[in-house]
């Protein structure tokens, strides 16, 4: 009688299956003879298995987990010499992988939807690839939902999982049937099933015989249920020392930069930094996972080249052709910037411009390149974007969220963002980042677009591909869907043939006159994966073999949040291009590159106009009084850009007429985005016969981030050519020592200001205002600098750094012109209290601001000057 190999393979335990056993029983050659000399002998061996103490049971349906020893002793002699037989033979390879340990996956959501559609089949998938790994696992799915149809709605997604197309069928029905038998169900709602669940896994291992190697959780769900399911499996479901933990979120981690530094600061409570595992899906995909490896590999070729001296620009795009209906409450509270640049694109950005580490598969090495890379970004201006939203969102929102017919959404749905980075490798590149919804077509891609600077004298249609060096230069992480429909890696004939994989990635003729970015594909080296996989499947696979590169650190998160964070500020009331969606968009989305910003190329037409209620950009600046000086108000990105053009005009007016202009800036946060400014923007400014002054600095050295100067010198300085003899920090950091009186440092820079700044009349003096009304570091009821004959002096700050050093009030006096910034609503009461005070420098330094002989301007926006 002949049987199917595969129905015995379930009565083998996962923890001692292996490839190898498994190649033995399924062989047409040997398992078939094995499996016929065991139904000879047992007759009916699907009936009999044997129970934990050696005795022999009769089942209807044989199931049993075995003990993972390769010694237990079986009861019936037959089954143990037949099995241990196959077992020693087949499996002899696997038997120093055999003691690993056992995996206990817990997918918390598990009836949701992503894990409907990805995280199932990805645990599925992982259990194919590790199922002779030497690791046993189980898999318990996780929801809120009772008992009964909390388990028939898991199982009727187990039912549906597939293998790959190359896996033969055999063995997929059998894996299928072991998944399903491995995995189980639970209700999760309260800290006794957490403790239940932690039970059950322990007493299965012990019953088993099993060392437990570790845990991975899995969060399925809304990011406003972490915090109390990790304080649950903190609490009562950790793993015993010695095996690992492994906690998987999902994105979104946040809103904006408070937000995800609120939820980081939660979860940190329960877990260790190694033991999370933020999940960005774009990692996994296989486009954008390999850039990482392509730089590596084709180093000799990339490193002359990978440079601004070589890169023209590079485009990171995601277009989708779907829009938003059913899932504008989403929507509403994420819109695009946060859906998808934040994270995905920004993540292949970094891949791209971070520098290569000597080591790639150094996890440690390439998240800390990461975080430099992030750190090394301009930051972002309002006008560094343009903003779009297709026209039927409004009308979804109001249908689905139940709004009033008036309700105006700022939401948008498409955004074109320029990026640039301060680093030596890229300064002056342009990053473009791209995403949108209803538009002509599903694609994404990485580009990076080389530049072109031969002439070639023969015609066009006589070039050759592979070495006129005139066709276009280009590498492209093609990340599926569009024309290719598939992962792809493409690098121009006339750049190099790349180094690829050979066991992972294979070149690819496909169709060679189709074209792909104004070339036909036979102007390209294409390569594409030899084997497709999910990005969920990756990402598991690298959880599973605690890959932490793939994943989002903490430290990298709030990077990102700190980068995109001012952007989104600036840009929560600005009014968006609508755009009808599909192709019909045309050219209406087209934007370009102007003097490091972005505007669309093409007026919005009249008909897609919304006559809509004022935004505050229509508000515009506004001119008055204020302390009896002038008041130069607006929001605040207008605000700095005319104070910018204001400086700028002061500073050509000044040299024009002596030569030179002396100019003293004042440290906090507020000048920051005045410093990138005047450096991105302003390249007629007189750098050259500019003097730069500090208003004020903290005892710190100059290299610590709280330094004044390291702000100054970051932000602007590093960007401009001012020439280094004009340039004039404070002298806090002398004989090894800080701010201490007998170095003499106030007197030091006294000399200096006396011997370059005539009259010791500074041409214009930058202030900024704090909570408390002091200026420059001069402190309410400060001892020293307030009035007197000093010139420049040691104060204390009643926040850290104490120490301070400061340019006094006679001497800020003293200035041709004096410009004050204040920005925020964290000003507008010390705004407020200002514009009704008198002269009272005692209490209020700032209100001590008034020039002797020259003018004081104030600058302060629309937030600071109204609430």
């Amino acid at each position: 009688m002949r049987v199917s190999p595969g129905v015995f393979l379930p009565l083998i335990p996962s923890s001692c299956y292996s490839r190898a056993l498994e190649t033995e029983l399924l062989s047409p050659r040997r398992g078939q003879g094995v499996l016929a000399i065991l139904w000879s002998e047992a007759v009916s061996a699907l009936r009999w298995t044997v129970d934990r103490k050696g005795q022999t049971v009769i089942h209807a349906i044989p199931q049993l987990a075995f003990n993972s020893s390769w010694t237990y002793v079986f009861s019936l002699k037959m089954l143990r010499r037949v099995l241990c037989t196959v077992l020693f033979v087949g499996a002899l390879p696997s038997l120093a992988e055999a003691s690993q340990g056992h995996i206990s996956v817990v997918l918390l959501g598990a009836t949701g939807d992503l894990a409907k559609k990805y995280l199932w089949q990805g645990l599925f998938q992982l259990y194919l690839d590790q199922v002779s790994s030497g690791h046993s696992f189980t898999f318990h799915g996780a929801a809120l939902k009772a008992l009964e149809p909390g388990q028939r709605l898991m199982f009727d997604v187990l039912k549906k999982l597939s293998c790959p197309p190359d896996e033969s069928p055999n063995r997929c029905a059998v894996l299928k049937d072991q998944f399903l038998k491995l995995s189980q169900y639970h209700q999760l709602k309260t800290a006794e099933n957490y403790t239940m669940l932690n039970r059950e896994i322990e007493t299965l291992l012990r019953q088993e015989g099993l060392k437990e190697a570790g845990r991975i959780f899995y969060f399925s769900v809304p990011p406003f249920a972490y915090t109390e399911i990790a304080r649950h499996i903190n609490s009562s479901c950790r793993p015993p020392p010695g095996a690992w933990l492994r906690v998987v979120l999902e994105k979104p981690f946040g809103h904006d930069l408070e937000s995800a530094q609120q939820l980081a600061a939660e979860l940190m409570s329960f877990f260790r930094e190694e033991e999370m595992y933020r999940v960005d899906h774009y990692l996994g995909k296989q486009a954008v996972a390999h850039i990482l490896p392509f730089r590596d590999q084709n180093r000799q070729f990339l490193d002359p080249i990978w440079n601004r001296h070589h890169v023209e620009r590079v485009e990171v795009v995601l277009k989708e052709t779907v829009d938003a209906k059913g899932r504008t409450s989403f929507y509403e509270q994420y819109g695009v910037i946060r859906d998808v640049l934040q994270n995905h694109l920004t993540e292949a950005l970094m891949f791209l411009t971070m520098e290569l580490p000597a080591n790639v598969s150094r996890a440690e090495e390439v998240l800390q390149y990461k975080l430099q890379a992030f750190q090394s970004l301009w930051g972002l201006e309002r006008n560094s974007a343009v903003l779009g939203q297709y026209q039927a969102y409004a009308s979804q929102v109001q249908e689905e969220l139940q709004k009033a017919p008036d309700y105006i959404s700022t939401t948008p749905t498409f955004a074109g963002v320029l990026v640039h980075s301060g680093s030596l490798r890229w300064e002056g590149v342009p990053f473009l980042l791209t995403s949108g919804k209803a538009l002509d077509e599903r694609v994404g891609y990485v580009r990076v677009l080389f530049k072109n600077q031969a002439y070639c004298t023969q015609s066009e249609t006589l070039r050759d591909a592979g070495h006129s060096q005139c066709k276009a230069k280009q590498i492209i992480f093609y990340i599926g869907h569009g024309a290719l429909n598939t992962p792809a890696v493409l690098v121009s004939r006339n750049l190099f043939r790349p180094v690829m994989p050979e066991g992972s990635w294979r070149e690819d003729v496909g169709q060679p006159d189709l074209r792909v970015f104004g070339q036909p594909l036979s102007d390209y080296h294409v390569y594409v994966p030899v084997k497709e996989r999910d990005a969920y499947s990756v990402l598991i696979s690298n959880i599973y073999h605690g890959r932490k590169d793939f994943f989002i650190t903490t430290e990298n998160l709030l990077a990102s949040w700190a980068f995109w964070t001012p952007l989104l500020n600036s840009i929560s009331n600005q009014p968006l291009r609508l755009y009808p969606g599909g192709v019909e968009n045309q050219h209406l989305l087209d934007f370009e590159m102007v003097s490091g910003e972005v505007a669309f190329t093409v007026a919005e037409p009249m008909e897609l106009l919304n006559p809509s209620k004022l935004m505050p950009s229509d508000y515009k600046t506004i001119q008055a009084k204020f302390r009896q000086s002038p008041l130069v108000s607006a929001w605040s990105e207008d605000l700095i850009s005319q104070l910018a053009s204001d400086m700028e005009k002061a500073a050509s007016r000044t040299v024009a007429h002596t030569g030179q202009f002396h100019l003293a800036l004042s440290g906090g946060s507020s000048p920051v985005v005045l410093f990138q400014r005047l450096a991105r923007h302003h390249y007629a400014f007189p750098w050259k016969h500019t003097h730069i002054w500090l208003v004020d600095e903290r005892c710190v050295p100059l290299t610590d981030t709280e330094s004044n100067f390291f702000s100054l010198h970051n932000h602007l300085l590093q960007s401009v050519r001012v020439p280094y003899f004009n340039v004039h920090p404070m002298p806090v950091h002398l004989n090894q020592r800080l701010c201490v009186e007998e170095d003499r440092g106030t007197e030091l820079y006294t000399k200096e200001i006396m011997a370059l700044v005539a009259n010791a009349s500074f041409d214009l003096v930058l202030l900024g205002v704090g909570t408390d009304g002091h200026t420059a570091s001069l402190f309410p009821h400060s001892e020293n600098g307030l009035e007197g004959a000093q010139t420049v002096v040691l104060t204390e700050s009643p926040v850290k750094p104490h120490q301070r050093m400061s340019l006094s009030l006679p001497l800020i006096n003293k200035a041709r012109q004096v410009f004050v910034l204040v920005l925020g609503k964290g000003k507008h009461e010390i705004t407020t209290l200002l514009s009704r005070v008198g002269h009272e420098p005692r209490k209020w330094p700032a209100s001590g601001v008034s020039p002797s002989s020259g003018q004081v301007v104030w600058y302060v926006d629309y937030e600071a000057l109204l609430g």
